[in-house]
């Protein structure tokens, strides 16, 4: 389990697809410390939740390998990663820490598009799109993981709805290079999906 709470942003500096497409082999690039990374921890990779193989050192900056699946590539941005892609890095939540942000699974569940950017003087305005599957769990102050980063929905508006980011979230996530047309997971909040399957139970 995450929070969505950003801790660090890797770099993939080795990628390796098999020849039927069907696995990538990824090497991340971070600033965390070799020595806490034990081989089958699971690190949220754009909050997509991944499991290390292998880590290690080289030239004084820490890495670690992951695989990416089947379906991974299928549902999530993971598709479009090459060497150079920057992802936002979450580790896994430990019994004790500050909750700061909403449990989230780093699973996935789909896709949204940013419609829109627009930079105002003390934060920025995405407008974005999704399914209709995924728009139905989306509520106005409800909250959303985009990329691995916990947000809470500002407005909605059918399969649409926006979130405004602050100056600080935009400086140590990936979300400030964010640009209209661009493709980003979605996680919709755990309760939101109970309270609907609930209710379709009755």
């Amino acid at each position: 389990m995450f929070t969505g709470i950003v801790t660090d942003i890797g770099e993939i500096v080795g990628f390796t697809p098999t020849a039927q497409g069907q696995l990538h082999r990824l090497r991340i690039a971070c600033r965390y410390d070799q020595a806490t990374i034990a081989d089958g921890a699971s690190i949220a990779c754009n909050g997509v939740c991944l499991t290390v193989v292998a880590s290690g050192v080289d030239s004084d900056r820490t890495w670690f390998d992951v695989d990416a699946a089947a379906e991974t590539l299928a549902l999530t941005t993971a598709k479009h990663w090459k060497v150079g892609t920057k992802l936002n890095l979450e580790r896994a939540l430990k019994i004790g820490d500050e909750l700061g942000g909403h449990i989230v699974a780093g699973h996935a569940d789909g896709i949204a598009t940013i419609i829109s950017r627009e930079d105002l003087p003390d934060m920025a305005r995405f407008e974005l799109s999704t399914t209709r599957e995924l728009a139905r769990f989306i509520a106005t102050k409800g909250s959303i993981t985009l990329d691995g980063v916990s947000l809470t929905i500002n407005t909605v508006k059918d399969v649409t709805f926006s979130v405004l980011i602050i100056p600080h979230t935009l400086t140590v996530t990936t979300i400030g290079g964010w640009k209209a047309g661009a493709e980003i997971n979605i996680e919709v909040d755990l309760m939101a999906r109970y309270a609907a399957r609930l209710t379709e139970m009755k």
